[in-house]
Order: structure tokens, then sequence, then C-alpha cells
């Protein structure tokens, strides 16, 4: 399938930063990247105008709005109002243009929060996902309620695919709203600069998660375009098993941090165990090749690269 013009929304984001090169280097000049300065997709006129302005034949819906646990529990309504428009508003504009392609993706926070380890994409619709993000997560699992009510009245072409626990390079690393990775990435390395003899960790270190480097995920987006279309989501992660303590270990000695690192075992581990099935991407003959040491050691240089200088809109 080829494409006159690709818009990317989000693309100023996390997953869009790495995104964006990938596809200009497939496509060139074929692909825009939006952001919020550009359009607010949340506004129906706005969305049409991006439609009249580029003339699209295919779309990367990464555009969302984001935040941490505190701002969630603050404003759910908001999270889920906001998302739930984005992904409405793109799916009617995408039809009513008649767009060759729509690839949406959407988090693994969209699993029920009682999925079973390793989760398969059969697990979607099993349960209630976590609480404290359920309006954020709810609102973008709408994305397959539209996927599928869209291919059946419109005959449009969407694809959904779920990127499991991203870091790398672009990342939010602030205090209040980052992910596991950026934060014990900040932290450790701060710890560093100070001369802290230690640092604090919460629990016992023995929950598991994988995780996969973003630049891996974008890397996978020129197949979704061009050669997948089914209704079938489709994980992609790692698959590969890390505890949060072999984590921790890792950023400490990627980071240069010398202090001891003390398990706080009077404060929870969260959930036990939260892995990906990726078996799905595997038989389509895909994969997230980069080993964890490698991704973090690209995201760490990134980071300090741009913490020293506060270039490239490091977020802190």
């Amino acid at each position: 399938m080829t494409f006159q013009k690709i818009v990317v929304t989000g693309s100023s984001g996390f997953l869009g930063r790495h995104l964006l090169p990938v596809l200009k280097a497939r496509y060139g000049d074929a692909v825009v990247g939006v952001s919020r300065k550009d359009y607010d997709l949340m506004d129906v006129h706005q969305v049409r105008r991006l439609f009249d302005d580029h003339q699209p034949d295919a779309v990367v819906h990464l555009a969302a709005y984001v935040g941490g646990i505190g701002a969630n529990r603050e404003f759910p309504a908001a999270f889920f109002y906001r998302n739930i428009l984005l992904t409405a508003l793109m799916f009617e504009a995408a039809a009513e243009r008649r767009v060759k392609k729509l690839v949406y993706p959407m988090g693994g926070c969209s699993y029920p929060a009682n999925a079973i380890s390793p989760i398969d994409e059969n697990q979607m619709w099993t349960g209630y996902p976590q609480k404290e993000s359920a309006p954020y997560s709810l609102a973008k699992k709408m994305g397959l309620v539209a996927m599928n009510a869209y291919r059946q009245q419109h005959g449009l072409s969407s694809v959904v695919v779920i990127p499991g626990n991203m870091y790398g390079e672009f990342d939010n690393f602030r205090y209040q709203e980052s992910h596991v990775v950026p934060a014990l990435i900040r932290r450790y390395y701060e710890a560093k600069l100070s001369g802290a003899p230690s640092v604090t960790a919460w629990g016992t270190g023995c929950a598991t998660r994988d995780f996969v480097y973003a630049g891996d995920i974008a890397a996978l987006f020129p197949f979704f375009l061009e050669e997948y279309d089914s209704d079938e989501p489709v994980n992609l992660s790692s698959g590969t098993t890390t505890s949060i303590r072999e984590l921790t270990e890792l950023i400490r000695s990627l980071t240069g941090f010398r202090g001891e690192i003390v398990w706080d075992t009077t404060k929870p581990d969260g959930q036990l165990e939260k892995i990906f099935d990726v078996s799905r991407m595997k038989r389509l003959g895909l994969e997230c090749p980069t080993p964890l040491e490698v991704g973090l050691r690209k995201t760490i240089d990134w980071f300090v690269q741009n913490y020293e200088h506060r270039t490239d809109g490091i977020r802190l």
C-alpha cells in the first residue's frame, strides 16, 4: 500500500518523537507531524481543518490527553471527556474523508486490573481497568469499539496496537508524572550528583514487568500502515520479564550511583506480575529486539545530556 500523505497527530509527544524520523526515512515528505499547537483535535471544526489542510490518505493517531496517577485521580472527568473526543472525532473524520488507513495505539492500562499474566489480547474485555486511571483507560479503549464500528458501517481500514511499558529518549521525567523507568533514572542520577549515601526503594523489588524500547515500537508502524488490516489488536512489547529489583540495580549501575539501595519492605510492591503476551506480534514476524541494558544506556545518555544543558524540551 502506498500513501500520498500521512499525518501523525501528537507528533511532539514521547512516541511521536521516535516515530516521525522512522516514517520520514521511509516516506519522505509525505509525512506531516502535527501537535496541539497546530490543531485542537477536541474541536470538530479543527479536526476538519486538519483534513482540509493536509488531505491525508493515512493517519497515525497518537494524540491523547495523558498524565500521572495523581492527575487521573484529581481530574477523572477531564481525562475521560478529552480522550473520548480525541478518539471519536478522529475516527469519524477518517471515515468521512475515506482515508486508506488509520493506526490507533492504546495503552496496556486498558486491560483489566485482574488480567492474568502473560496478558494476551483476548483478556481485554474480561474485567475493569485499574480504578485510579479507569476513565482515561476506558476512553482509550473505545478505540477498539470505534475500529469495529467504522469497519462495519464505513469500511474504514483501521488497526489498534497496544504498546507495552515503553521507555526511551524524550520520556517524561517529572517526579509526579513519570513512569518507573524515567523516575528511577532521574532519582539515581540526582543521588549521584548530590553524593547521597543511599536511596530508599519501595517494596521488595520482586514485582515483575516487561519493558520495551520506544524506538522498537516506532520501527513497527510501517508494517501496520502497509500490511496489517485486521480487527484484532496487537500487543507490542519485548516479552522479556524483568523484576523491579533487577531494573533498579541496572539503572543504579548505568547512572554511576555508588550508594546503597535500601528496600523498604513495609511499602507495597504493587501488582506483582504484569507481562504482555506477544505471541500475536511474533506470528506476524515482528519483534522488539533492543536489550534492556542497551535501551537504558541510550535513554540515560540522552537524559544526562539534556539534564545538564536543559535542552531538547526535557520534561523535568
